[in-house]
């Protein structure tokens, strides 16, 4: 399943993208030094693929190809990557995840881990990704993920962010759905120092969904950055997205989402909606919605927002004798809900909340 690298070379001249493109505006690219990192092998777990066959080697070259390079960072991982890739056979429904466990280690490292997912028509499972460090781990770990759902398939992803305080992770994932095939693409980011997560969803074929969620927290100086793409080729094709975030302290979070609805994809719906609390007066979050729309009969629409928690809500906790820090944690945690029912993986709802909750009173996720 995992394929390490070989002896990887220096990457301290590569040429970085700056803020002024707009696909990096309001980052914090500017800050990475690439010269401080070396990139070094990738070594991950995978359980619950037990009964599984190895990908065939014509499909992870199909899946790689399919990638569509953007920056250098997708250079980088082309050349260095440690490869896990993960192939449902047609009408195979998995009941239970697959687990694939990335644990950044080392000083200076540079991490770049590649996961292939295709399903088979008709088949039914999810893959759950989590990236693990330590606090003191000094690391930049930048990520692929590609996901292809055959004819009728239901593919879930979900990825966990857990990573220290000193970490980077610069992330892109590209997702395809077939005819009739329904794909959800889920987020939780609680780790990191600048966590950047770009996403291309794309519906190929008639009366295929592609879901997005994502619950993202945000505290110290840290920054959750996400950028995304519901991108309707085929026609009476189905998007919806939903990601919610808190940032506090000092904190940053900058969501960009653009809707494409292409000439040929008539009678398609897509939905788009972003919110954002604002916990500090130091905190800070950007959220930018945009459509694209090439024809007409279909159905759009984007919304967002930023602010403070709803002090009607507040009042009423405390008004009923809960103190205010405590009825802060329970507003934040309700603001949170709907997004955690959403996740694939049920089991994890619990340990999920309870790290945000150790992030609302400062501890580590």
């Amino acid at each position: 399943m995992s394929v390490p690298v070989s002896a990887p070379a220096s990457s301290s001249t590569t040429v970085l993208p700056t803020a002024e493109q707009e696909v990096w505006r309001y980052s914090r690219i500017g800050e990475l030094d690439m010269a401080a990192f070396t990139p070094a092998v990738v070594r991950s777990t995978v359980t619950g693929a037990d009964t599984l066959a190895p990908a065939d080697s014509k499909l992870v070259d199909e899946l790689v190809a399919s990638m569509t390079p953007h920056d250098v960072f997708d250079e980088l991982n082309a050349e260095f990557n440690g490869t896990v890739a993960i192939s449902v056979p047609a009408g195979k429904v998995l009941r239970e995840p697959i687990v694939v466990t990335h644990n950044i280690t080392g000083d200076g490292v540079a991490l770049y881990p590649r996961l292939l997912i295709h399903g088979g028509a008709d088949s039914e499972f999810t893959v759950v990704e989590r990236f693990e460090s330590s606090d003191d781990t000094y690391a930049l770990v930048v990520p692929r993920l590609v996901v292809h759902a055959s004819q009728a398939a239901r593919v879930s992803y979900l990825g966990v962010n857990l990573l220290g305080p000193r970490v980077w992770q610069l992330a892109h994932q590209q997702a395809t759905g077939e005819r009739d095939s329904t794909t959800l693409l889920a987020t939780v980011a609680l780790g990191g120092d600048y966590a950047r997560v770009r996403t291309d969803a794309r519906v190929v074929g008639q009366g295929a969904t592609t879901k997005q969620i994502a619950l993202y927290y945000a505290d110290g100086t840290q920054m959750h950055d996400f950028r995304t793409l519901q991108d309707h080729i085929a026609p009476r094709t189905n998007s919806d997205l939903l990601f919610k975030g808190a940032v506090q302290d000092s904190a940053k979070s900058v969501y960009t989402g653009l809707i494409r609805i292409r000439e040929e994809a008539k009678g398609s719906v897509a939905f788009q909606t972003n919110r954002n609390l604002t916990l500090s007066a130091g905190a800070w979050a950007e959220s930018v919605p945009n459509l694209d729309i090439k024809t007409n009969d279909v159905k759009c629409s984007h919304a967002s927002s930023v602010g403070p928690i709803d002090e009607e809500q507040r009042f009423y906790l405390e008004s009923r004798g809960i103190p205010p820090e405590v009825a802060q944690r329970l507003v934040v945690l309700g603001f949170f809900d709907d997004v955690l029912a959403m996740l694939p993986v049920g089991d994890m709802r619990g340990d999920l909340r309870r790290r945000v909750e150790r992030k609302l009173v400062g501890g580590a996720p």
